[in-house]
């Protein structure tokens, strides 16, 4: 007994303790698993905005020598009328691609019902949101062309001359901002029908004991519920609207004479296009698009921690 005591004790003394990785293996789990997700995100995000800052205080055309101008790119751009009309528009890209959130929220509403063909309404308000925004730039088109189009022929059967709503600097930029609510609307109203699924019978219940109905319910009990969701709609809805690109791309190109140009449109047709080749200017037009998403992001998050902080 003595003698298997002392080689039991012998071992016990012998054996390593664990290392630190062993020991922290429960609190390193999880970054072992995020990884390779921060490593994409740092190389295709992260290390770009930097890059494309940097570029910006040169004179480059992507293929010669860089030569170090500084400022002057942010200086030329000051000066540019094509910017301000670009950021202009932008500006109307976000007031009106706001009209998406109560939209959606709205018909997320509606189609939260038990009523017969539900599931077909769905899958109609649903539609938008899984067709690309080429596709949707195409329909749209159409749906303006003044000979053969929607408008054309509504406006001829009132006996008015159809308007040229893609070749009238003052529509332009109207017109594409509604093609692109269409879709827009359809996945901020997939967000509100997930976050509706989330919200507390027992809530609602206790509502209507309370005499709770109609607006009450909404703004009190309901509303309250879904702000997570509402956030994350306000979030994809402002970056959707400063980055827009597609849809002008596909059904004007920035025209006519650049007036539905915006700064993505804008930074494109400056850098890459067959007119452009401008790679530093074209950076500090991103940059200046990236300061201001950073901004309207910024805001958005800190008054998020407020509400939870209160």
């Amino acid at each position: 007994m003595t003698t298997a005591s002392g080689n039991a004790a012998t071992l016990q003394g012998s054996a390593k303790p664990p290392s630190w990785l062993h020991r922290n293996r429960i609190k390193l789990a999880p970054w072992f698993f995020l990884l390779p997700g921060l490593i994409f995100f740092s190389v295709y995000v992260i290390i770009p905005i930097f890059q494309s800052i940097w570029i910006s205080l040169f004179a480059w055309d992507g293929l010669g020598a860089k030569e170090w101008v500084g400022m002057a790119n942010y200086v030329e751009l000051i000066d540019d009328d094509r910017f301000y009309t670009s950021l202009k528009n932008n500006l109307w890209w976000l007031v009106l691609y706001m009209l998406a959130v109560p939209a959606g929220l709205a018909i997320a509403l509606f189609l939260n019902q038990t009523v017969t063909g539900i599931r077909f309404y769905k899958s109609m308000f649903f539609f938008p949101f899984v067709i690309s925004q080429v596709v949707v730039g195409l329909i749209f088109s159409w749906f303006y062309n003044p000979s053969f189009g929607v408008v054309g022929i509504v406006w001829e059967f009132f006996g008015a001359t159809p308007p040229s709503i893609l070749g009238d600097e003052d529509l332009v930029t109207f017109g594409i901002i509604f093609a692109g609510l269409w879709p827009q609307i359809a996945y901020c109203m997939i967000l509100y029908l997930t976050g509706l699924n989330n919200v507390s019978p027992d809530q609602v219940e206790a509502g209507r004991l309370d005499n709770a109905k109609g607006w009450k319910m909404l703004w009190y009990i309901i509303l309250p519920q879904l702000k997570p969701a509402t956030f994350i709609a306000i979030v994809v809805t402002v970056i959707g609207a400063l980055r827009s690109f597609d849809l002008i791309a596909i059904m004007t190109q920035g025209g006519p004479y650049g007036s539905s140009n915006v700064l993505a449109y804008f930074m494109f047709e400056t850098a890459l296009s067959e007119y452009g080749f401008r790679y530093g200017y074209g950076s500090a037009i991103a940059t200046v698009l990236f300061v201001i998403m950073l901004v309207y992001i910024s805001f958005f998050l800190w008054r998020m921690y407020q509400d939870e902080k209160g």
